[in-house]
């Protein structure tokens, strides 16, 4: 496929703004997927070669939080295989069924995960206990999150940051760190799928790192230090403008 430096640079820079919001409230796939689509890529092909670069993002917000200890590695290392294996589940999926039949799924997702924060009274703040055990938390919650991850993805860092605190009763700004490191999990996993399908246009992906790097280590140094509520106010913002985008595309 034949894309002029210019496109490629201006993917470049849409992949950092990406990678530093996806960081702080997930969404950064939404302004990804789009931007390919419109470089000219078919759907498959867009959605396999963000996969390419989603993961210098997540991987990099991965390496800081758990540089920093905003998590550890002990804490979230069967988490990440769940969510990995979910991943590798949606992926295969939809290398056999068409992505148009997840524009009823993804405008539910984020108008609920926007709605929850919006009018739930103090959404961003924890319940007093858990709902679930870590074990099926694990097992059920956290693989079906990253099975929509591996189909297509938009809201998923929501997603599990929200789980986190609705059901495993974590602080938000706790659970949107460990969120980072589901997330990678997920990307690392539809990547592999995605190589093995041929599906990914490399030199694209291979443009677009560098900008997720970049905005990745912008959004993990702000992450740690953020008000919880501006975290809340930023995902509903994150969630109605892709909702808003979905609706329109």
């Amino acid at each position: 496929m034949d894309i002029g430096w210019e496109i490629l640079l201006l993917l470049a820079v849409v992949a950092l703004l990406a990678g530093c919001l996806d960081t702080l409230a997930g969404g950064g796939g939404l302004i990804t997927v789009p931007a390919l689509m419109l470089a000219g890529l078919p759907p498959l092909e867009a959605l396999a070669t963000n996969k390419l670069q989603a993961p210098a993002g997540t991987g990099m917000a991965t390496y800081q939080v758990i540089r920093k200890h905003g998590v550890r590695w002990a804490d979230v290392r069967w988490p990440m295989l769940w969510a990995f294996l979910g991943s590798v589940a949606g992926t295969i999926a939809i290398l056999f069924v068409s992505a148009d039949a997840l524009e009823i799924v993804i405008p539910v997702v984020l108008a609920l995960i926007a709605a929850y924060f919006l009018f739930v009274p103090k959404s961003h703040e924890p319940p007093a206990k858990p709902r679930m055990s870590d074990p099926a938390y694990e097992a059920t919650v956290v693989p079906a999150i990253g099975a929509y991850d591996g189909a297509f993805g938009p809201g998923t860092g929501s997603l599990f940051a929200l789980s986190g605190v609705a059901l495993r009763a974590l602080p938000l700004r706790r659970s949107t760190a460990i969120a980072k490191t589901l997330n990678f999990a997920t990307n690392i996993a539809s990547l592999i799928v995605f190589i093995i399908a041929g599906k990914i246009v490399w030199i694209v992906g291979a443009v677009m790192i560098a900008g997720q790097l970049i905005g990745a280590y912008i959004g993990s140094h702000i992450l740690l230090r953020v008000n919880p509520m501006v975290l809340r106010v930023l995902i509903v913002v994150v969630s109605l403008v892709m909702l808003w985008r979905v609706l329109v595309s």
